[in-house]
């Protein structure tokens, strides 16, 4: 029965956002697929036992969450917690060294695999993470028998050597991989130069996915429970979505010439700057972030509430502040409704699902 493991030359990289789009597609071309996360790394309780979050969320965006086989426990046999790591590194975790781990897991999916036309696998974040307890995603490739779909995010630069390593690794396990995330500036010097290459050294390029703003978006009201704020203004406002920042330290013209610029970017700025302030309102940005727990005077509060615009008070500094807000954007999970239809559709748009497909024999 055919397996495909999603996996990525590092965290964060989009392995949901693929996976739930490839297993919508599978679905739609009238397939019936099967899921399973093997190793979770964000633990939660449930009913039946330890469970990985983004596992749950997979399988109820799949519609599986009705599917008796794919219970939490089943779906992820192996859920990572301080303890676990723990007994790992003091040799107190039976299985890790002698291959028993992992026979766990590939009992875990030769149960779900029963009945379906084609696995889905989710790796957990790089193809190397768990090979402190035999857990890596180079061997599981290997023990379960499937394909690996690797995930390069765009960062700077994407991770050509990591690809050509994976290849010779994997022994004609790589069905292929995906460049994600690749801004429009780079879309050509990445489908005429880089790609090629890759096709050239036998890496199968089964998709270039470009930058998508709404995929690394956030809204208001999850921004502020990110940040630890209160949302004081505006609070019906709060599904507004927030894709980028802007800091509002400068002077008020230089900060005009930037903002206008800006789309759906939440303004940080100190409480006791109500010019800038106001200008950000006026301007119709997302939300205002206000640092240093100052709250704004009577007229931006107003204005606020009249324009229908978010205030969340955070007590952080500035800079502080903007640190997280980065690594909201660039790390914020795939939670909601329309990012779910929004990935489903750049999978079906970008992904060379015919030879993906053929690479499997589906």
């Amino acid at each position: 029965m055919p397996g495909l493991y999603i996996g990525s030359t590092s965290g964060y990289s989009g392995k949901n956002t693929i996976t739930v789009g490839l297993g919508l597609a599978f679905q739609k071309a009238g397939l019936k697929i099967g899921y399973m996360k093997p190793v979770g790394a964000m633990p939660v309780e449930t009913d039946a036992g330890l469970a990985d979050e983004d596992a749950l969320f997979v399988r109820q965006a799949l519609g599986l969450d009705d599917d008796p086989a794919h219970t939490p426990t089943a779906m992820t046999p192996m859920v990572v917690t301080h303890d676990f790591k723990m007994d790992a590194f003091e040799g107190r975790l039976a299985g890790a060294q002698d291959g028993g781990l992992m026979a766990q897991v590939n009992a875990a999916y030769q149960g779900l695999a029963l009945g379906r036309d084609v696995m889905l696998v989710a790796g957990s974040g790089s193809m190397y993470s768990g090979k402190y307890s035999g857990l890596d995603a180079v061997g599981m490739v290997k023990t379960l028998g499937v394909k690996a779909l690797v995930i390069d995010r765009f960062e700077k630069e994407l991770n050509y050597d990591l690809l050509l390593m994976l290849k010779e690794q994997m022994e004609g396990g790589l069905a292929g991989v995906v460049l994600n995330d690749v801004p429009p500036t780079f879309l050509e010097e990445v489908s005429a130069h880089l790609a090629p290459f890759l096709e050239s050294r036998g890496i199968p390029v089964l998709g270039i996915l470009p930058r998508d703003p709404l995929m690394g978006s956030i809204t208001v009201g999850d921004l502020a429970t990110r940040l630890g704020g209160k949302v004081i203004s505006a609070h019906h406002k709060t599904d507004r979505v927030v894709s980028q920042f802007l800091i509002g330290t400068m002077q008020v013209e230089n900060f005009m010439l930037h903002f206008r610029k800006k789309k759906n970017a939440a303004v940080i700025v100190g409480g006791d700057r109500s010019d800038v302030q106001l200008v950000a309102l006026e301007g119709d940005c997302p939300c205002l972030v206000l640092t240093g727990n100052l709250y704004p005077n009577d007229v931006i509060l107003t204005r606020s509430e009249v324009l229908e615009t978010s205030i969340i008070i955070v007590r952080e500094d500035t800079f502080t502040v903007a640190k997280k807000m980065e690594n909201l954007l660039t790390r914020h999970k795939m939670r909601d409704a329309v990012k779910v239809r929004q990935g489903a559709e750049l999978v079906a748009k970008h992904l060379r699902l015919d030879t993906l497909r053929a690479s499997l024999g589906v």
